[in-house]
């Protein structure tokens, strides 16, 4: 199966470029221009467009819990960390969400 994402404002739109050079379908609200968006118009977008967020903002997680329709989320539980590091976290962890995602998990958190 395959997935769309759109990355949120507190993470690098590195990160959206990596995931598409590894071809999947990836944005960064900035990409969007969506980087000053709320909250909300993202959540919609990514409904729409049945696109994962990937975020390390809490809200949507909380948002989420209490939604009856709510877009997958890859939530990013880690502090503050470089471009670098960031990047090797995903590419290591890459498959495991991956196969998360196709298991039906809708909350994924990346530690």
């Amino acid at each position: 199966m395959s997935y769309k994402f759109i990355v949120d404002a507190q993470l690098p739109p590195a990160l959206a470029r990596h995931l598409s050079s590894q071809g999947e379908d990836a944005i960064h609200v900035l990409d969007a221009n969506m980087m000053e968006a709320p909250d909300s118009a993202i959540w919609d977008l990514a409904l729409e467009q049945q696109r994962v967020i990937i975020t390390k903002d809490e809200d949507f997680q909380i948002r989420a819990s209490v939604s009856e329709h709510s877009p997958k989320l890859i939530w990013v539980r880690v502090g503050n960390t470089s471009k670098q590091a960031m990047l090797q976290l995903f590419k290591k962890q890459w498959a495991q969400i991956i196969q998360e995602l196709d298991n039906g998990e809708n909350l994924i958190e990346l530690q």
